[in-house]
């Protein structure tokens, strides 16, 4: 039985060559089609830049009690099944990662279900800017001399 050791199918090395300049091309093409979209994303904040939060984030405390419920300044809250909790460095952190640990967070409660949606880890900078919220974790509706002379 003879054996062929070379196909008509296969190609040549400059071919080989040729492909891979191709394809390299297509690749840096496609780099610089996607530039101009990078720069409209925002830096994450723990590499320096500022992270936008919707308006509707409030400010508060958060203790991750299991993979699903939470207590949000003192308070047990569930949290929603899909809920989101960010990193100072803006990547996901997985709830049950955490478990027991308290951080300071600017987060969103869910409207139809009341919980809790999205959460972002603050760094210092940000968590020292005014937001609305119980981030002492006192309520009342009155204002005092004192509240003026913090701000």
């Amino acid at each position: 039985m003879n054996r062929c050791t070379h196909h008509k199918n296969h190609a040549s090395p400059a071919s080989r060559r040729l492909h891979i300049l191709v394809l390299a091309s297509l690749v840096g093409a496609s780099t610089f089609a996607l530039a101009p979209g990078a720069h409209a994303q925002q830096v994450p904040s723990g590499m320096g830049m500022v992270r936008n939060f919707p308006d509707a984030a409030l400010r508060g405390a958060l203790t991750v009690t299991s993979a699903n419920e939470a207590r949000l300044n003192g308070q047990p809250i569930r949290m929603a099944p899909g809920m989101r909790l960010f990193s100072p460095q803006n990547t996901l952190v997985m709830a049950h990662t955490v478990i027991g640990q308290t951080f300071k967070v600017n987060y969103v409660i869910e409207q139809s279900t009341g919980m809790l949606h999205s959460a972002w880890i603050l760094t210092q900078g940000e968590a020292e800017l005014p937001r609305k919220g119980n981030s002492d974790g006192v309520e009342r509706n009155y204002r005092a001399e004192s509240d003026l002379i913090k701000k």
